[in-house]
């Protein structure tokens, strides 16, 4: 699963053909060891938890940059490798 971004201690992956659990896109957040999922389309949680403060942080992340996650996910679910989206720090 390759890291997409990573801002403010946060890592972002998109698992590759990751359609089975949840068919939707998604993404992957890890926080010191915590990981949540999110949705693409509207940045709801779907599975885990993060702490509030970066969970805001991932969704506005997922917000300015819904084109370009939703490109990356046909990427992915195509079984070639995303590119890389700047994080929110830089």
């Amino acid at each position: 699963m390759p890291t997409i971004s990573m801002f403010y201690g946060i890592l972002i992956r998109m698992f590759f053909k990751d359609t089975d659990k949840h068919n939707l896109p998604h993404i992957h957040a890890e926080y010191q060891g915590e990981v949540a999922v999110y949705s693409i389309p509207d940045g709801n949680l779907l599975a885990g938890k993060i702490p509030s403060r970066k969970e805001k942080l991932v969704i506005a992340w997922i917000e300015i940059h819904q084109e370009d996650l939703l490109a990356n996910w046909e990427l992915a679910v195509n079984g070639k490798v995303p590119f890389k989206i700047k994080g929110l720090d830089q």
